[in-house]
């Protein structure tokens, strides 16, 4: 019995050593897992931004007398209002961004041209700018995202 209790005394110091060895690893994997969901939806909310904002683009053809008629030119703030839309839950766009011309997000749209197939097609490019992160050595602190997103528009 007493060589059991000496034996549990000198090997009770070794969990906390472990601990204390890998705790800083631990931080450094829950900063880049945190930093890493950040920058996902980051991707994700600008792909749609952009693809919302070019659909609603695309839907603003002219049908005059059953005849497809040029697009009406692209509209930057319609485009800018979908795209704020889909990025308002990101951290640094929220209510206080009302424009698109500026960072954190900036909105470029393409004046819908004609395609030799006859149709016509827009353009938007979105870039957003993340909020600052934690500095990993294999992650950046922040990123810029650039999304372009070409729709075309046929006619019936």
């Amino acid at each position: 019995m007493e060589g059991t209790a000496k034996r549990r005394r000198r090997a009770s110091g070794n969990a906390v050593v472990e601990v204390a060895l890998l705790l800083p690893w631990f931080a450094f994997l829950f900063m880049g897992v945190f930093d890493f969901g950040f920058y996902a939806y980051a991707l994700i909310s600008t792909e749609n931004a952009a693809r919302s904002a070019t659909m609603y683009l695309a839907g603003s053809y002219s049908v005059a007398e059953g005849e497809w008629q040029a697009p009406a030119p692209a509209s930057q703030p319609g485009a800018c209002q979908y795209v704020l839309g889909e990025l308002r839950k990101l951290p640094n766009v929220g209510a206080s961004v009302t424009g698109c011309s500026a960072t954190p997000v900036q909105v470029s749209v393409q004046q819908p041209a004609l395609q030799a197939d006859g149709s016509y097609m827009t353009r938007v490019s979105v870039t957003y700018r993340t909020v600052p992160l934690f500095p990993l050595p294999w992650m950046a602190g922040q990123m810029t995202i650039t999304r372009n997103v070409e729709m075309r528009i046929f006619g019936d």
